[in-house]
């Protein structure tokens, strides 16, 4: 079965950089595969995307060694299993607040005696390889999302859930249940945040389980690889678009609002 790159960075203690997919185009998807990530995540609980529709951005992202990955809508068994069998390498999980919900996610993405995945793998043997259930439960990565102050406080239970491999930080939903809607950010510095984030680091190195954080800025996220995050998503690529499209307008119009101002300072000329 094909090595899982994101496992075995891990293994190495180095720090897996993932991207996002927001916008449901394959064409994007295979643009931001071909960008240097190590991993990349179709966003499916906030994304546009429906099943077909992420299948093909897994098949996109396979036409390089970058892992795919898939972020579930939300906590159901039907819908990871499918995603595993078309191919997906990992999945995370959103709203995770108790040990049983992280037992019930787990379970859908391994086969007996680890869990009660189906056997019906389809794309993901093309993709995986012949011996694809094999070594499956070994080579998937499952992640659930720690974004509640419920699953800062039940953190010690989910976290020792066997067969989870990580936990991802949702750090607008976090700071929402934390400092309510006026306070809620995304890179966030509130030193009660940062030390729920310590929290979690030093419960995940207990039980040898890795943790991931959602990201704004490169510098941000370098903080977080410092206190012992060894998954870092940067944005999106909507995001990218979008304040990359800003950059060159406003670029431009100030490049003409010059050239108006230098018009504007040239004596007239009479005829």
């Amino acid at each position: 079965m094909r090595k899982n790159i994101i496992k075995q960075k891990w293994a190495n203690d180095e720090t897996v950089v993932n991207g996002w997919l927001q916008l449901g185009s394959s064409y994007s998807a295979e643009l931001m595969a071909n960008a240097g990530f190590d991993s990349l995540t179709v966003d499916m609980q906030h994304g546009p995307q429906d099943f077909g529709t992420a299948v093909s951005l897994l098949t996109a992202i396979s036409t390089t060694d970058v892992v795919p990955t898939v972020r579930v809508p939300w906590n159901e068994p039907s819908l990871p299993q499918r995603l595993l069998d078309a191919g997906a390498y990992g999945l995370i999980c959103p709203m995770i607040n108790t040990r049983e919900e992280c037992e019930q996610f787990v379970g859908a993405c391994r086969y007996y005696p680890d869990g009660y995945r189906s056997s019906g793998v389809n794309r993901g043997r093309l993709y995986g390889g012949a011996d694809y259930m094999k070594h499956a439960n070994e080579e998937i990565m499952v992640m659930v999302m720690i974004e509640t102050t419920q699953a800062i406080a039940n953190c010690e239970d989910i976290i020792s859930v066997p067969g989870l491999d990580g936990i991802y930080v949702g750090p607008s939903d976090l700071s929402l249940t934390m400092f309510g809607m006026d306070r809620m950010s995304g890179d966030n510095t509130e030193p009660e945040f940062l030390a729920a984030m310590d929290r979690l680091i030093a419960v995940c190195k207990a039980n040898g389980v890795y943790a991931g954080i959602h990201c704004g800025q490169p510098a941000y996220a370098k903080k977080m690889v410092d206190k012992g995050f060894r998954f870092i998503t940067l944005q999106g690529e909507g995001a990218f678009l979008q304040s990359r499209a800003r950059d060159v307008v406003n670029e431009m119009r100030t490049e003409l609002s010059t050239d108006t101002v230098a018009e504007g300072a040239k004596p007239k000329t009479l005829y």
